[in-house]
């Protein structure tokens, strides 16, 4: 018979170590608190795609805040592209060139694959003195008026004050301790497929969208550059049969339509999805001894690159309501400050859902009047540049946050 060990207890334990886990033990250490992550699978391992490239200059500066460096590490190692374009059935109507960037201050935004940007948050999260557990899936958490307990699948427990869950969107912290997702899932198929760069003869550094690409049959197609890559979207009409688009043959046939025909052997992965719009019912459990952040928290589209840029204030704030809670006066002021903090980005995230579900509406709508909208507008981007502007800003959804929010997105 295998024998459990009880572990030693810990203040605060991190569920995932993904890029939102990581921003929270980050987040935890710059508080002055001991942070535990602990991870299902091993350490250093790989995963494919590039998975998510865009990172916004307010998640720069939260980075910076609670690792000063680490934001603009992300920058520089990052690509931030000088124009971005819009077509509408081939036609430009919009084009926005950034200018040249101070290398002293923080981009508007910069792009770069997922994992290297997890190794530099790994490696500050080394340097900050967060302890890592690989290998080590967590089965359930339980909680109560004096803290959480955790069950690993090989049956060990471990117990803390407080628990962080950045576990994805199949957290097993969220679905044991209480809270459950609502919300739509989207009919609307999509595929995001990497493509190497050709380092010795590259493309122009431009994100382009097309509305209606002319060579797509209407389809929407757009292009993020990100070191190394491209990132390619196309969004598949109704009657669309994904596995056509996304078998390797179907994306090297299409892919030549868009792209030069080098670019159909330089393809590295392909993922095809359709869409949740949902949000926790609740971002901490009866106790308040539980904080979801990120994916574990929420799903979204990705107009506007939501997820992990809203799954980043999510760690920060977790992370302050936990220090909040540790030096409250008595356990009633501690549990409002987690609900506190629950409260406010859970706000954010509905908040969020309306904003990428605005911008799937803009996208692919298909009401005579969004129709209309989207034709007038093209045809008179050249006389009033507004509209042009807000063809261009349609995919990303609104872009100022509500009110109640101390830490934005």
């Amino acid at each position: 018979m295998t024998q459990h060990t009880q572990k030693k207890d810990r203040s605060v334990i991190v569920v995932g170590a993904g890029p939102v886990g990581l921003i929270a033990g980050l987040a935890l250490r710059n508080l002055g608190l001991s942070a535990t992550i602990m991870e299902a699978e091993p350490e250093g391992r790989k995963r494919p795609g590039s998975r998510a490239i865009y990172f916004h200059k307010a998640t720069l500066i939260h980075l910076e805040s609670i690792f000063p460096g680490l934001g603009y590490t992300l920058a520089k190692n990052g690509l931030v592209w000088p124009i971005k374009r819009t077509f509408f059935r081939g036609k430009e109507v919009f084009v926005k060139d950034y200018g040249p960037t101070d290398p002293n201050q923080l981009p508007p935004f910069t792009s770069l694959p997922q994992d290297r940007a997890e190794q530099f948050m790994f490696d500050a999260c080394l340097q900050a003195g967060v302890e890592f557990v690989w290998k080590t899936p967590i089965r359930q958490v339980e909680t109560s008026p004096a803290g959480a307990t955790l069950t690993t699948k090989a049956g060990d427990v471990w117990s803390a004050d407080y628990v962080i869950g950045a576990d994805g969107a199949r957290s097993s912290v969220r679905t044991t301790a209480g809270m459950k997702l609502e919300g739509p899932r989207t009919n609307d198929t999509f595929l995001v497929v990497d493509v190497k760069e050709d380092e010795e003869s590259p493309l122009p550094l431009e994100r382009v969208f097309h509305y209606e690409h002319p060579a797509m049959g209407g389809r929407n197609v757009m292009f993020v550059p990100f070191v190394g890559g491209w990132r390619v979207d196309l969004q598949l009409l109704e009657h669309d049969d994904p596995e056509e688009y996304s078998h390797p043959e179907g994306v090297r046939r299409w892919i030549q339509k868009v792209m030069p025909a080098k670019y159909g052997e330089r393809v590295t992965w392909v993922s095809t999805y359709r869409f949740h719009q949902v949000v926790a019912d609740s971002f901490t459990d009866q106790h308040g001894k539980v904080l979801l952040a990120g994916e574990a928290a929420h799903l979204f589209a990705p107009f506007g690159a939501r997820g992990l840029n809203s799954g980043t204030p999510d760690a920060i704030k977790a992370a302050q309501g936990i220090h909040t809670a540790l030096s409250a006066r008595d356990d009633q002021a501690a549990k409002q400050a987690i609900f506190a903090a629950a409260h406010e980005r859970r706000i954010a995230a509905l908040w969020n859902r309306d904003c990428s579900s605005t911008a799937l509406e803009h996208l692919q709508g298909n009401s005579p009047a969004m129709k209309m909208k989207r034709e007038l507008a093209a045809s008179l981007s050249g006389l009033v540049p507004s509209l042009g502007r807000w063809l261009d800003e349609g995919p990303y959804g609104p872009k100022s946050g509500p009110p109640e929010l101390t830490t934005k997105y």
